[in-house]
């Protein structure tokens, strides 16, 4: 009668489980839409009531008139955290979806811009102004630029330009940029738009109008102050050319009439054979008459896609692709248990070296550029494997209507070709005990920015042993500079005339973990020498190494600066949960990086970036540090609105609190030849590993059925145990490839 009572309690707890674990899965499902993006619905919804009310004064995005109040962003805003959880964790009621838009206000004595809040979607009934921690107000020159402040730079060169026609004409080989048909030439603007806080002038530089134009400069480059609203009031302050300044435009074009100008002719080339195109050229030793290797699908996809919520592996989270930034994902959970409450890109920059003033001056922050909107439709088979998910995507930002992506991201599980695990056991009699091993499957979630001249592929990786990976691959075309002999200091000569600048690339992320819970601490470790008596031979000595670890108490003391020893190990645990074992359940973080700083401290725009001073910063959670960075930083980085140095500068305790790891990941470029006509991947790859440290009482992927095990038996003959179909098969796609590439209102 006990042993049966027994088996009873045991069947209804095993019950019991399964049900906690069906409403876990519920409950991710049904707070996921809380992360999805603004629907094109809600997007037209909230801009025609914005537009409806009149004090705003709302007039087109895309007119031509700089002096007007129009909407320049519209995007997700966020929930805060505990009310997200109420959902997530109790399946609560979701919060109201709500709107961030970002509203220039030109058309007034004091232009500004202003951030507001738009609630409830997809009715919405009323705003609210937005503000910034420290209430820090927002330049209307630190505002990114629009389509409509281009057509004006378009006009302006075409002013200047005509200016210095014959020097242009003559010296690249006839090409124009003013009153141009055919062979033409276009421009490149440079940011930081100034030197310090409320100047908006910019250095342009002209390049050839050909295919991969980036490397294409033409040894001409104009400062132009276009700070005022009234276009016509619009100058130009300085012009290098060829190595030399002038103060006017015409001082160049009555030199070079004179003969007193030190002159260049560019090569004259073959638009069929052009150093910049990705036309094949050369040698090459691989068959074009069969494909390389596809990846397929045997029985169809292991994943499982429903909106915004993925599920695959044990793996499940929400994932969002914010319109200013990126790729993020939320509510990361493995077997049901929450690893991170976040996990989001937060920007990506770039800081050149140059001789040139364009050079000296590209400091490229990207989400000035709304770098989220930047991601195309991805081809299968190139940016994603054939058999891949497809999603589209739409964006609201400097225009008037949502703007529809196709294919912008996708989702697909590879094979690495590397086993996630194995062992041979050797009996060293010429067999073997056993063979074990473990194909090593990961699910990926992939979209791509192409910030004008480069591009950068965004992965997440979710791996079986819960490990999950973010990287970010940098490919597209370098940012080159007109070459003269002092460039050499600053990169290399990549073609007649062009100089590859060096450059270092900064990608930060925010790391919102939530291990077994949101009471986390934060530890390092190290290891030390230790010397003493051996205790078996007391005449000797051991040396070996020990484990220190390093309980960090507050914001400042997690701080770790570039240029000082890094922790071996970083480690996040939960300081009242404890695995099987007696170890405090915790994940690390383990960085993929060749990152350095890019600027003194407090040197100029180094002030936008205070989150580049750190691999790693560790803070408590707090709904008013959402982001580390802004759209407005590009364009005033001297005064940011967002100032990362201000969430530590309180140094709190983070003790048995909710915890956020923001870390800085990158890696120096100092081009090269191989760089032409485009950067490839290979070897510029960056990013980092969230880690499992004892939060399984074992290896996950021990879970896994796709294992192999094989023993040799009587007469050596090999016995297979599986837990899959014997016999794979094989499939690809009988689809010819087809690629679009347009994207267009809806």
């Amino acid at each position: 009668m006990a042993m049966r009572c027994f088996c009873l309690l045991l069947v209804l707890l095993l019950a019991l489980d399964v049900c906690e674990g069906d409403r876990g899965r519920e409950w991710a499902h049904h707070g996921a839409s809380m992360f999805a993006d603004l629907t094109p619905n809600e997007m037209r919804d909230v801009r025609d009531y914005l537009q409806g009310q009149p004090e705003l004064g709302l007039t087109a995005a895309r007119g031509k008139s700089l002096k007007k109040n129009s909407i320049l962003l519209m995007e997700l805003h966020l929930p805060r955290k505990h009310e997200a959880l109420r959902a997530l964790d109790r399946g609560q009621a979701k919060p109201m979806r709500q709107a961030r838009v970002v509203v220039q206000f030109g058309n007034q004595s004091q232009p500004n811009i202003t951030e507001i809040i738009v609630s409830p979607l997809p009715f919405p009934t009323s705003y609210r102004e937005k503000t910034f921690k420290g209430d820090k107000p927002i330049r209307f020159e630190s505002r990114p630029i629009t389509e409509a402040e281009y057509s004006h730079i378009i006009d302006i060169l075409q002013k200047i330009t005509a200016k210095v026609h014959k020097v242009l004409f003559e010296t690249t080989g006839g090409f124009s940029f003013h009153n141009c048909t055919d062979r033409c030439l276009t421009f490149a603007d440079i940011a930081p738009r100034g030197l310090e806080s409320g100047e908006r002038r910019t250095w342009i530089m002209l390049q050839k109008f050909v295919e991969g134009y980036f490397i294409h400069p033409v040894g001409f480059e104009v400062l132009v102050n276009h700070k005022d609203l009234n276009p016509e009031r619009w100058t130009v302050e300085k012009v290098w050319y060829n190595g030399q300044y002038f103060d006017k435009v015409e001082e160049l074009a009555d030199q070079y009439e004179k003969g007193t100008l030190e002159k260049v002719k560019l090569p004259d080339h073959d638009d069929k054979d052009l150093y910049s195109t990705y036309i094949p050229r050369g040698h090459s030793n691989t068959r074009t008459d069969i494909h390389g290797p596809k990846l397929v699908e045997p029985q169809g996809p292991r994943y499982h896609v429903d909106g915004n919520f993925v599920e695959y592996a044990g793996w499940s989270f929400a994932f969002r692709v914010r319109s200013s930034v990126g790729l993020q994902i939320f509510d990361l959970r493995f077997n049901g248990e929450r690893i991170a409450y976040e996990v989001s890109l937060q920007e990506a920059i770039a800081f050149y070296s140059g001789d040139t003033p364009a050079a000296m001056q590209t400091k490229y922050i990207d989400a000035g550029w709304a770098m989220g909107t930047l991601d195309y439709e991805l081809a299968p088979g190139i940016d994603c494997p054939e058999i891949a998910t497809f999603l589209d995507l739409h964006h609201y930002y400097d225009t008037d209507k949502p703007v529809h992506y196709k294919n912008a991201l996708c989702v697909f599980e590879m094979t690495t070709g590397m086993p996630l695990r194995r062992h041979f056991n050797n009996n060293f009699q010429g067999g073997y005990n056993f063979f074990g091993g473990l194909e090593n499957h990961v699910l990926v979630l992939r979209t791509t920015s192409t910030v004008y001249n480069y591009d950068y592929i965004w992965d997440f990786l979710f791996y079986q042993n819960g490990v999950m990976e973010s990287r970010v691959s940098a490919t597209g075309y370098i940012h080159a500079t007109f070459f003269t002999p002092n460039g050499l200091h600053y990169g290399s000569k990549v073609y007649n005339y062009v100089l590859g600048n060096l450059h270092t690339h900064l990608i930060h992320y925010k790391v919102d973990l939530d291990i077994a819970g949101r009471k986390n601490s934060f530890e390092s470790m190290n290891l030390k020498y230790v010397n003493f008596t051996n205790s078996w031979s007391h005449k000797h000595s051991v040396v070996q190494s020990k484990l220190v670890k390093t309980q960090h108490q507050t914001e400042r003391g997690a701080a770790f600066r570039f240029g000082k020893k890094f922790p071996r190990y970083v480690h996040f645990y939960n300081p009242n949960e404890k695995n099987k074992w007696g170890h405090q359940k915790g994940y690390r973080i383990q960085y993929n990086s060749h990152a350095d700083s890019v600027l003194p401290r407090g040197w100029m725009e180094e002030n936008g970036i205070s989150w580049s001073r750190y691999p790693l910063a560790v803070t408590r959670h707090k709904d008013s540090e959402p982001t580390s960075s802004s759209i407005y930083t590009q364009n005033d980085p001297w005064e940011p609105v967002v100032s990362f140095e201000d969430y530590i500068r309180n140094d709190e305790s983070i003790i048995n609190q909710d915890l956020v790891a923001w870390v800085t990941v990158g890696f120096l470029h100092v081009p090269h030849s191989e760089d032409i006509p485009n950067t490839a991947t290979p070897g510029n790859a960056v990013g980092f590993f969230l880690r499992p440290f004892n939060f399984f009482d074992e290896d996950p992927s021990l879970a896994s059925r796709s294992t192999v095990i094989v023993r040799q038996v009587k007469e050596g003959k090999p016995k297979v145990q599986r837990w899959t179909p014997e016999v794979v098969g094989h499939c690809v796609t009988d689809r010819p490839f087809f690629y679009n590439g347009t994207y267009a209102g809806v």
